[in-house]
C-alpha cells in the first residue's frame, strides 16, 4: 500500500457537502492545522471519492480494512494511531478522510498544494486498482439547509457561510412568519415588486424569494443577511464569528 508522512491537515468535521472543505488557499490563521505523521493512501473510482466527499453514510469494509491503524496523528511529540484515517485519489482530487473510530466519514481536509501533487505522483507511479462501492448509492438529496452545490459555485469562504447563514434565516423565516412580514422581506431584497407581491400570499412570497436570492452573492444578498438575523442572537453569533476571521 502507498503511504505519505508529514501530511498537514485541516479538519472539516460533519461536513456531508465536499464545498465545506476548505481548499488549502481558504485556511485561515485560526484553523486548527494537525500533522499526519503517516497516512494510508488509497486510490478509488470517481464514484467513490463523491460518495465519501458528500455524504456522511457507512463506507465500505473493505476500504475500513485496508486502513484500519496504519495512519498515526504526530500530537506532543508522540504518535497517535487513528483507527480509520486515509488519503483518498480517484485519478485527479484528493481528500483526507477520518472516521473518529466510526465507519462515517466524520472529519475530512484538503492537502496543502504540495502534498496533493505529491499523493498524486505517488498514486500515478503505483498504478493500483481503484475500490469502488458495491451498491448505486440513490441521489443525494439537497434542500435549504444543504445547498445544492451550484448555488455555492465560484463564492469564497465567507460568502459560502454568509449564504448559509442566510440559508437558516430564510428556513426560519418560512415557519414563523404571517404574510405580512413575508411580503415585507421580499420588497427589502426587490422594493420594485412591492405592489405585484401584495397579491400573493406567504407560500408564494417566500418562494419567490428563495428561488431569487438561491443564485449567486452579491452585496444584495450580504444586505439582506445582515438586517435578517438581527436581534437573533445564535445568527448574530454565526455572523460576528465570520467577522471576526476577516478581520484577524
Amino acid at each position: 500500500m502507498a503511504r505519505i508522512r508529514d501530511v498537514w491537515i485541516n479538519w472539516f468535521e460533519g461536513e456531508e457537502n465536499g464545498y465545506n472543505v476548505c481548499p488549502f488557499h481558504e485556511w485561515t490563521s485560526d484553523d486548527r492545522i494537525e500533522v499526519l505523521d503517516q497516512a494510508e493512501i488509497i486510490q478509488v473510482t470517481e464514484r467513490l471519492f463523491d460518495y465519501v466527499a458528500n455524504r456522511i453514510e457507512d463506507l465500505p469494509d473493505e476500504l475500513l480494512d485496508q486502513v484500519y491503524q496504519k495512519s498515526t496523528l504526530r500530537k506532543n511529540m508522540t504518535r497517535v494511531t487513528l483507527d480509520y484515517c486515509f488519503i483518498m485519489y480517484d485519478g485527479n482530487r484528493v481528500l483526507a478522510v477520518d472516521t473518529l473510530g466510526y465507519k462515517t466519514p466524520m472529519r475530512k481536509s484538503r492537502l496543502t498544494t504540495k502534498q496533493e501533487r505529491l499523493t498524486k505522483e505517488i498514486m500515478d507511479e503505483a498504478n493500483e486498482k481503484s475500490l469502488d462501492l458495491s451498491f448505486a448509492p440513490p441521489p443525494k438529496e439537497y434542500h435549504i439547509l444543504s445547498p445544492h452545490p451550484k448555488y455555492m459555485l465560484g463564492l469564497t469562504r465567507k460568502e459560502r457561510q454568509l449564504k448559509q447563514l442566510l440559508f437558516m434565516a430564510l428556513d426560519q423565516l418560512y415557519t414563523s412568519a404571517h404574510t405580512a412580514e413575508m411580503r415585507y422581506w421580499y420588497t427589502e431584497w426587490n422594493p420594485a415588486g412591492y405592489e405585484e407581491i401584495q397579491l400573493h400570499e406567504k407560500e408564494e412570497v417566500w418562494q419567490r424569494l428563495y428561488d431569487e436570492v438561491k443564485h449567486g452573492w452579491t452585496a444584495l444578498h450580504y444586505e439582506l443577511c445582515q438586517k435578517m438575523i438581527k436581534g437573533q442572537p445564535f445568527f448574530e453569533k454565526i455572523w460576528n464569528m465570520h467577522h471576526e476571521e476577516e478581520v484577524k
